[in-house]
């Protein structure tokens, strides 16, 4: 096994949809069905298992197209601007 002692770079791809507006269509989607939209959208980001977000209105695609990191650092970088701390 080979293994580089040179730091890789990662570059996100920007013709995605935006995160926010997928968490925004999947949030309306699994509460259009009835669901905890906070509890089911922590437990697949907690667990990588898609069968917590509905396929109702596509949202486990929509959501699948975002690596759980994105949707996870997006949702923190949110939170930090709503109290202040992060520009």
């Amino acid at each position: 096994m080979l293994i580089s002692d040179e730091t890789m770079m990662f570059k996100r791809s920007t013709e995605k949809p935006e995160v926010a507006e997928t968490v925004k269509e999947v949030y309306e989607a699994l509460e259009a069905k009835g669901y905890n939209p906070v509890d089911q959208l922590a437990g697949y980001l907690l667990s990588g298992d898609p069968t917590y977000i509905t396929s109702y209105d596509n949202a486990r695609t929509k959501l699948r197209r975002h690596e759980r990191y994105e949707l996870i650092e997006a949702l923190v970088v949110s939170y930090l601007e709503t109290k202040g701390i992060q520009k």
